[in-house]
């Protein structure tokens, strides 16, 4: 468009110059004329051709006015009265650093990045509304509200445990809000998170106390297993001896059990093998010659060695 309007300026320069030299009745009047033909002819075709670089959109507005298309990367060309902006369609880095509060109040130091591209296909709609500076327009301010949002629904602590959380949470924040302008965000980093010296001495302190707690406990806990392997060792100790006591037990009773069963099986086999005449032999056999001299009930027998002679 300056190209196109700078040409008109010297085709009319040299018009008029060549009017004055006419005038002057110079034979010179023709050159002005054709030099501002010349000048205002390459003004002109200057004017109608157009370079975007690799990794740009041509913007193209009319007097203010934004076209709906937009040109690829490479030689264009348009209408003289044209003008082309290059927007920058490669993925670019804003750095941020902030400080916001935590759900229990605590200060929190932020600092962290953001990776994003622009929208090839709705840049123009970015330049018409915003213009050529929306990281400042558009992408600081919403990271600055997002991060303290995502930020003071955590505690300090939950901070420190659920970083990454928190990092997913503004991404998502932040593609949701961004992608209606034509931005698209990549990536997101949050790369330090920084608490007051106060709140650190505190967390430190709390953790040393938490790990002296978990020390004592490991230490009750081994000394508890260590007595109860002692009593298991006493109890399986105890159960042996019982066990072997049973066992000795046991087999004395047997023992006793079999030499009665063996009497008793001997008895019954003597029983069974005495008749009344062995009985009677036996009796005979052992018999020492003596004669009871009284019989219960029964008819007594005369010891003749006592008798005296004559009776």
């Amino acid at each position: 468009m300056v190209t196109f309007i700078f040409g008109i300026i010297i085709l009319v320069a040299g018009l008029i110059a060549g009017a004055y030299f006419g005038k002057q009745k110079s034979q010179l009047k023709w050159i002005p004329r054709l030099a501002g033909v010349i000048l205002c002819t390459i003004c002109l075709v200057t004017s109608c051709i157009s370079y975007v670089p690799t990794g740009y959109t041509g913007i193209v507005t009319t007097f203010g006015k934004v076209h709906e298309n937009t040109l690829d990367a490479g030689i264009n060309f348009h209408a003289p009265w044209d003008n082309v902006i290059n927007m920058d369609n490669r993925e670019q880095r804003v750095r941020f650093e902030l400080e916001a509060f935590s759900k229990d109040i605590q200060q929190v130091d932020v600092q962290g990045s953001i990776n994003y591209n622009i929208d090839k296909t709705t840049a123009m709609n970015l330049y018409r509304d915003v213009g050529t500076e929306y990281p400042t327009i558009l992408i600081n301010p919403r990271v600055q509200e997002d991060v303290k949002i995502v930020i003071a629904k955590y505690t300090a602590e939950n901070l420190i445990e659920n970083r990454q959380a928190m990092s997913d949470s503004i991404f998502e924040l932040l593609k949701e809000e961004l992608v209606s302008k034509g931005i698209n965000i990549i990536s997101l980093a949050i790369e330090n998170v920084d608490f007051t010296d106060a709140f650190e001495t505190a967390v430190e302190a709390k953790q040393v106390a938490t790990q002296e707690k978990q020390k004592a406990k490991t230490q009750q806990e081994q000394q508890t297993m260590e007595e109860e392997q002692r009593a298991e060792r006493a109890r399986i100790s105890a159960q042996a001896q019982a066990d072997v006591q049973k066992i000795e037990a046991d087999a004395e009773a047997y023992a006793i059990r079999a030499k009665a069963e063996a009497e008793a099986e001997a008895n019954k086999k003597l029983n069974a093998s005495l008749t009344s005449e062995l009985i009677e032999y036996n009796k005979i056999l052992h018999w020492n010659g003596q004669l009871p001299t009284v019989t219960g009930g029964a008819t007594p027998i005369l010891n003749m060695n006592n008798l005296t002679e004559g009776e």
